[in-house]
């Protein structure tokens, strides 16, 4: 009987050696994986970012350039291509093998889902009017750059909603890239001004800084939406949201759209397009595209990281805009445009760096986590015991 018991108490002290040998190797090899698809994700989402918006922006400056005068299809160019994100979402759903998890989470009530949807897309119908007239009254090196301002207005809302940290390279970047976009609005030539009156001029100012801070507002919201909300934390989140927010807002506008007369005015301002009417469309629905892919790299780094680091990123591209502005309207790229650049891209660096310091403390932490396995226990307690408080920690 003897013989049996100490039999049956080595296989037991066996069994918590192998699954202690087992949980460590996956414990070291999982989470370094994963951290190399994370960071895939948030490279892509960052080329949207940076490509995107700048490239939407020079598109909506070129339609009012050469002929169109409609702030609500401007609009409604940053809202009415999300059915490329449905598209996306659909064959996503194909090629995504059935989840086998049975640890199943509560999903937020249809009631819930409803009011967020709907706040959000009534914020993003109100910014994206709200930018439209300051591109039609702004030159497009002082829109962009103004729009940068929303990184102080995201800060100080996620100072609030998320209880955002700022770290020394964290308010290093801030600064360089709100300097980096102050230089470029304070030096613009004056002569760009030149086809708006100076009522039209202060309009468009305060409209951009309107939009600003919805922006800012917007990303922090969604932050904290994805931490109360959204608990799931899966992509379908973030494309939903990206699309469901798009089409509510998408209504709001063309209700507007509507009431206001503008729809009228469509036909004759296509026919008399200075590029032409083929060149009309492209413009308009490559603008809508870029808008929406814009959007689900906004809302995808926000998830993947936080909203001041979106910010950050869409503060990045907008230095782009008065570079592309040189080729297309021929404007023009003294020093302090260069400087603003460099600046710019300093402060996103600064940026980078500190969350390459977040991935390495949290890599060092787990490291911690998994020696702790190692230490001797107390008689009477089991491996199994320390090895499970340290994996739910």
């Amino acid at each position: 009987m003897d013989r049996s018991q100490e039999l049956y108490a080595n296989g037991d002290q066996n069994l918590e050696a192998n699954l202690i040998r087992h949980e460590e190797t996956e414990s070291s090899s999982v989470p370094q994986t994963t951290n190399y698809k994370r960071w895939l994700r948030v490279s892509i989402y960052v080329i949207f970012v940076l490509f995107c918006q700048p490239l939407a922006t020079i598109l909506g400056r070129l339609y009012y350039e050469n002929g169109g005068n409609s702030t609500y299809v401007v609009t409604l160019l940053q809202l009415i291509g999300f059915p490329v994100l449905v598209l996306f979402r659909f064959f996503s759903r194909i090629r995504q093998p059935k989840s086998t998890d049975t640890n199943f989470s509560q999903s937020p009530s249809f009631t819930i889902l409803a009011s967020v949807y709907l706040c959000t897309g009534l914020l993003v119908s109100a910014y994206a009017y709200l930018s439209a007239v300051g591109l039609l009254y702004l030159p497009v090196s002082t829109f962009s750059l103004i729009l940068a301002s929303q990184l102080a207005f995201t800060a100080f809302f996620s100072y609030f909603l998320n209880s955002q940290k700022f770290t020394p390279f964290i308010v290093n970047s801030l600064f360089l890239l709100t300097v980096s976009s102050a230089l470029l609005v304070v030096n613009t030539d004056s002569e760009n001004s030149a086809t708006v009156s100076r009522v039209q001029y202060v309009i468009g100012f305060i409209c951009t800084i309107g939009a600003s801070a919805g922006i800012g507002l917007l990303l922090s919201l969604i932050q904290l939406l994805f931490r109360k909300v959204f608990t799931d934390h899966t992509s379908s989140a973030v494309m939903d949201l990206a699309i469901y927010q798009s089409l509510v807002a998408s209504c709001v506008v063309l209700i507007g759209l509507f009431a206001s007369g503008e729809w009228e005015t469509l036909p004759s301002e296509m026919r008399n397009y200075k590029l032409g009417k083929v060149s009309y469309i492209l413009t308009l629905s490559s603008a809508a595209i870029s808008w929406q892919v814009y959007t689900l790299g906004l809302v995808g780094l926000i998830f993947e990281s936080s909203s001041v680091f979106s910010n950050s990123i869409t503060a990045v591209g907008l230095p782009i805009v008065p570079v592309v502005a040189v080729i297309v309207f021929h404007d023009k790229m003294d020093a302090s445009n260069i400087f603003s650049i460099i600046l710019a891209i300093w402060g996103f660096l600064s940026f980078v760096y500190q969350h390459y310091l977040d991935e390495k403390k949290l890599k060092t932490s787990h490291t911690s986590a998994v020696e702790d396995l190692h230490l001797p226990v107390e008689e009477g307690h089991t491996n199994i015991q320390t090895y499970d408080h340290a994996y739910i920690i």
